[in-house]
């Protein structure tokens, strides 16, 4: 009796335990290349932002050179009034002041090229990201025309026959959007400060209670 009940059981989760299903085999890949550095370097508007960028990095050069012109002016009119102090002298207060001025002029010139490279960087980041935003619609529709399931860029590879290579067609999709890209990328976030904790306020004195 109980190895009949038994084999039930056994008959009974056998039917109800799911047959596993076989995997299904994945298809052979259809690949193609893409240069990526090309069509950032050589799409139309691409080339138009690249050229404004790099006015940029030249006006950065030129004002470098501005403020490191006129540092170096001012640091070759202070030395002969240091040099002329006393052998264990102090300088007045009016050189004092001249110098001190100096040390600031350096401070604000170091803040004023490092903030305006930064924000070129930002700029640089900016232009490429909208490029991008350009790039893959483009791609998409070029692996729906020629049957790709994977697309690679070039960069990435040590060799590829040139007849994967969608990079033409992909940079003249690209080439259709005559919008120019904006080459001031918006100001960074500032986080937000801190709050301050509030600050316990001072209890009253309270007279104490007079001993009986």
């Amino acid at each position: 009796m109980n190895r009949y009940f038994l084999s039930s059981a056994l008959a009974a989760l056998a039917l109800a335990t799911p047959a596993a299903v076989p995997a299904q085999p994945l298809p052979a890949p259809v690949i193609a290349v893409v240069n990526l550095d090309q069509i950032f370097g050589t799409c139309t508007q691409c080339t138009v932002a690249n050229t404004q960028l790099q006015a940029q990095g030249a006006a950065l050069q030129t004002r470098a050179q501005t403020l490191a012109n006129q540092i170096d002016a001012e640091a070759r009119a202070i030395q002969p009034l240091v040099n002329a102090i006393p052998a264990g002298g102090q300088p007045d207060a009016a050189l004092t002041a001249r110098i001190q001025g100096y040390q600031q002029m350096q401070q604000n010139a170091d803040r004023e090229v490092s903030a305006e490279r930064e924000r070129i960087q930002r700029n640089i980041a900016f232009v490429r990201q909208q490029i991008g935003q350009r790039i893959q619609p483009a791609i998409t529709t070029v692996m729906q025309q020629r049957g790709a399931t994977v697309v690679m860029d070039r960069a990435g590879l040590i060799t590829a026959s040139p007849t994967l290579d969608i990079t033409p067609a992909v940079l003249a999709i690209v080439n259709q959007n005559n919008t120019p890209l904006n080459i001031n990328a918006p100001p960074p976030q500032q986080q937000p400060a801190a709050a301050t904790p509030a600050q316990p306020q001072p209890q009253p004195n309270r007279p104490r209670p007079q001993g009986r």
